[in-house]
């Protein structure tokens, strides 16, 4: 990243109209911290759906939304408390109301901005921690003229408390980080079977269109693919407990198959910790070592995993 341009010097998002009034902001790869976002654009009012990890990006982001929706946005949600889909709060604020479920809030202040300790190396800029004004607990519709932004809380599954953000009138699904397009899923902080039962009630929405929290738009399919991901990792990890392996020697022996091209393999080991957790009976996203997760995670890869934020 080039502080001098003040912006991403590559792999910059940009927003793409996917419905009449609803766009997607994508950020390749969909690696480590470069997350996806929303917007739904009405009479009036418009609904911003995540912001990004760094001021760089969050300027970027702020930029393609005035383009879009001059004035900028008017609502800002977080699906969920990880600092690739809030630390851009600050760029949006005081004009818009952030807006999350009442555990991201709680979440987000006590994690506050430890992810920027994970990656040193990456120019952070000023990402004020802006925590939600606005809480909710089941859902909570927005509206942006004729445009309802349906906020349902559908964890746990990606960590304790997600939200999607589902768009009926233009049958367009925000999925957070529940669902993922080409990038390996990641549910250390939150559970293998909350994610299921997730994607069970997404499914039953009817989504024409898929914005997911990392990697290319799409339709359903990425429902079933990050399915087939998670079923995938369950048997994993019962074969590697019958085996009396490690999560990272389970990791180590598995074979990758046909999900070897995600991007981050690396989430294996992390996402292993977490199923080994559930089938020792660890209620859905009850507190693991995270941070030795994260250190078996760099040690499986072989260094730190890079993060092009």
């Amino acid at each position: 990243m080039s502080a001098a341009a003040g912006a991403p010097t590559g792999g910059e998002g940009s927003l793409r109209e996917v419905a009449d009034g609803v766009y997607a902001f994508v950020q390749p790869d969909g690696g480590w911290c470069l997350n996806n976002a929303g917007l739904v654009v009405g009479e009036g009012r418009t609904v911003l759906v995540d912001t990004a990890a760094t001021e760089a990006r969050a300027r970027r982001l702020r930029a393609e939304v005035e383009r879009v929706a001059p004035g900028g946005a008017d609502f800002v949600v977080n699906t969920h408390f990880h600092g690739d889909h809030t630390f851009g709060n600050g760029q949006f604020t005081p004009r818009a109301v952030v807006v999350a479920h009442e555990g991201t809030r709680a979440d987000s202040a006590e994690a506050g901005l430890g992810l920027r300790q994970l990656w040193p190396g990456v120019e952070w800029g000023e990402t004020p921690l802006v925590l939600p004004t606005l809480t909710f607990h089941g859902s909570l519709t927005l509206y942006a003229g004729e445009l309802r932004t349906e906020l349902l809380h559908v964890g746990p599954a990606h960590t304790a408390n997600d939200v999607v953000a589902w768009v009926p009138e233009r049958s367009v699904l925000f999925t957070g980080d529940v669902v993922w397009s080409g990038v390996t899923p990641f549910v250390l902080f939150g559970s293998i079977t909350g994610s299921l039962r997730a994607l069970d009630r997404m499914r039953a929405l009817g989504a024409r269109t898929v914005v997911p929290g990392h990697g290319p738009v799409g339709g359903p399919e990425l429902l079933d693919e990050t399915e087939d991901y998670l079923r995938w990792l369950q048997r994993l990890a019962e074969d590697g407990v019958r085996d009396g392996l490690t999560p990272l020697q389970a990791a180590h022996r598995a074979d990758l198959g046909r999900f070897k091209e995600l991007v981050d393999s690396e989430r294996l080991v992390g996402n292993l910790h977490r199923a080994y957790a559930e089938l020792d009976g660890l209620p859905p996203a009850a507190r693991i070592d995270v941070l030795t997760s994260f250190q078996e995670m760099v040690a499986f890869h072989g260094a730190l995993p890079a993060c092009h934020a």
